[in-house]
C-alpha cells in the first residue's frame, strides 16, 4: 500500500478524490436532508387540514354519521372522545398505528349527536372550540388494502354536547419516500461517476504539471553519474515552484561548481607551494649529508620556518571554510595594535602609529594572524616607512596598514585577495611569500562582519581599511 501511495501524483489523486468525495456525501446529506424535511413539512400540512376540516363539521354540531372525511387512502382519519374510544373513521380503513388507538370501526354507541327518537337532527351551529395547535406523529395506515406510511396530525376539539373530542388525520408519505429514494438512488450512481471524473483529471493534471520534476531528476541523476558539474537542470518557461526549484538548483550547482574548482586550485597550488620548499630543504640536507663543510644551517631554517607557516596559513584556511566562530571576545584596537608591534623584531623599515581606542568583538588570535599580514605586506612593499592607525566611522571600529611602496593598480585590488596570487611574478618565493596572507586577512574579516579592502595611500603606496562593527558604537 505503502509503494501504491507512493508518489505525489497517486497521494495527490487520493487526497483530491477523498476531499470531493467528504463533499458530495455532506452536500447529498444535506440535500436528502432538505428534501426530506420539506415533503414532511407538506404532508404535517396536508393531515392539519384534513384534521381542522373534520374538526369545523364536529364544531358545526354535525352527527358523526353525517361527518364527511376525506378518502380514506389520502388522509385517513380517526375522531376519538375524551375517554378515548373510536367514534367516527374513515371507510375501508383496515389498520393504522401512530394514533390514539387502533381501533378502525366505531363502537355500537357512537350514534348521532342529538339524534332524538323521531330521526330529528340538531340545528347546525358554532357549539365548540378548535384548539390552534396540532401535535404530529408518525404512523401507517392500510386503506382498502394499501399500505402506506403517514405523518398524523392530532388536533383537539371542545364541543357542548359531545364534549372532547380529538381528531386524527393522516398525510402520505408515498411522495416523500418515491422523491428521496429517487435522489438517493441518483447519488449512489453519479457520485461514483463523478468521483472518477475527479481523480482522472487529477491524476492527468498533476502528471502534466510533474513532467518537469522527471526532468530535473533525470539530469540530476545524469550530474551525479558523470561528476560534470558543470550541467544545468532544464528550466521551465513557469512562473511556479518547479520553476523556481529548477533555478534554485542550478544556482547551487553553481555555487557547488565554484567550490569543487575552488577547493581544486587551492590543492593544487598548496601542493605547489610546498613542493620548492621541501625540495629546497632535502637538497640541502642531502648535501650536508654528504659534505657537512657545505651544509647551510641559515638556509634550511628558512625553509623549515616557510614550510611552517605555510601549514600555518593552510590550516587556518582550512578552519574558516570549515565555518570556524571567531568568539566575542572584547579587543582595544589600540592597546592591541601596540602589543603586536611590541613583538615584532625583524621589520625592515619603522612603523609609525596614530592610534584611537576603539573595541571590536571578535578573536584576538585571528585578528593578530590579520595585522600581521597587512604589517608583512608593507614591510615588503615599503620604501621607507610603515602606518597603522586605528578609528572610529559610525558603526564601524577602523583599522588601516599604509606603506609608502609602489601602490596596488586599481586593475588588480581585488586578484590581490585570491589565494596563491602575486601580483610580482619576479618575486622570488623567499621573498614574496606564498600568497596566503591577504587571503587569510580577508576570510577573517569576513568571519568577524567585516570587511577589508585597498586603496591608495596618501604617499602613494598601498592603504589596506580593515572595517569591524564596534560594539562600542552600537551600545551608544
Amino acid at each position: 500500500m505503502s509503494r501504491l501511495f507512493g508518489s505525489v501524483r497517486a497521494r495527490a489523486t487520493l487526497g483530491a478524490s477523498l476531499v470531493v468525495a467528504l463533499a458530495l456525501v455532506a452536500a447529498g446529506a444535506a440535500v436528502l436532508f432538505s428534501l426530506r424535511a420539506n415533503l414532511t413539512g407538506q404532508a404535517d400540512g396536508r393531515a392539519n387540514a384534513a384534521a381542522r376540516e373534520v374538526a369545523s363539521q364536529l364544531v358545526a354540531n354535525r352527527p358523526y354519521g353525517d361527518l364527511d372525511l376525506p378518502d380514506g387512502d389520502e388522509a385517513p382519519v380517526q375522531v376519538v372522545d375524551e375517554n378515548g374510544k373510536l367514534v367516527a373513521a374513515s371507510e375501508d380503513l383496515e389498520r393504522i398505528t401512530g394514533t390514539g388507538t387502533d381501533a378502525v370501526k366505531p363502537g355500537p354507541a357512537a350514534r348521532p349527536a342529538g339524534g332524538g327518537s323521531d330521526g330529528e337532527r340538531p340545528e347546525p351551529g358554532e357549539t365548540g372550540e378548535i384548539d390552534d395547535e396540532a401535535e404530529y406523529t408518525d404512523g401507517s395506515a392500510t386503506v382498502d388494502g394499501e399500505s402506506g406510511d403517514y405523518r398524523f396530525a392530532a388536533v383537539e376539539v371542545s364541543t357542548e354536547d359531545k364534549g372532547d373530542l380529538t381528531i386524527y388525520a393522516g398525510g402520505s408519505l408515498a411522495d416523500e419516500q418515491s422523491a428521496v429514494s429517487t435522489a438517493l438512488t441518483s447519488m449512489l450512481i453519479g457520485f461514483p461517476l463523478l468521483l472518477g471524473v475527479v481523480a482522472g483529471v487529477t491524476w492527468l493534471v498533476t502528471r502534466r504539471a510533474l513532467r518537469p520534476v522527471a526532468a530535473i531528476t533525470a539530469e540530476m541523476s545524469a550530474i551525479t553519474a558523470s561528476e560534470d558539474l558543470a550541467r544545468r537542470v532544464p528550466e521551465p518557461d513557469t512562473h511556479d515552484e518547479i520553476a523556481r526549484l529548477a533555478r534554485t538548483t542550478n544556482e547551487t550547482l553553481t555555487a557547488l561548481e565554484t567550490s569543487v574548482e575552488r577547493q581544486r586550485r587551492f590543492v593544487a597550488d598548496a601542493s605547489h607551494e610546498l613542493r620548492n620548499p621541501i625540495a629546497s630543504l632535502r637538497t640541502q640536507l642531502e648535501v650536508g649529508a654528504a659534505h657537512p663543510e657545505l651544509l647551510d644551517v641559515d638556509g634550511a631554517v628558512e625553509d623549515t620556518v616557510r614550510l611552517q607557516e605555510l601549514a600555518a596559513d593552510l590550516l587556518l584556511l582550512a578552519r574558516l571554510d570549515a565555518g570556524e566562530k571567531p568568539g566575542g571576545a572584547r579587543v582595544d584596537l589600540a592597546a592591541f595594535v601596540r602589543e603586536e608591534l611590541s613583538q615584532r623584531t625583524r621589520d625592515r623599515v619603522d612603523v609609525h602609529t596614530d592610534l584611537k581606542s576603539v573595541e571590536v568583538a571578535g578573536s584576538r588570535g585571528q585578528l593578530a594572524r590579520v595585522l600581521g599580514n597587512l604589517l608583512n605586506n608593507a614591510q615588503r612593499h615599503a620604501r621607507s616607512r610603515v602606518t597603522v592607525t586605528t578609528r572610529t566611522d559610525g558603526m564601524w571600529a577602523v583599522l588601516e596598514v599604509s606603506d609608502d611602496g609602489s601602490g596596488v593598480p586599481p586593475g588588480e585590488r581585488e586578484r590581490i585577495f585570491e589565494r596563491f596570487v602575486r601580483l610580482d611574478d619576479a618575486r622570488t618565493r623567499d621573498e614574496g611569500g606564498a600568497g596566503l596572507g591577504l587571503a587569510i586577512a580577508r576570510d577573517v574579516a569576513a568571519r568577524h562582519g567585516g570587511t577589508l579592502v585597498v586603496g591608495e595611500a596618501p604617499s602613494g603606496g598601498a592603504r589596506f581599511e580593515l572595517r569591524l562593527p564596534s560594539p562600542q558604537s552600537s551600545a551608544d
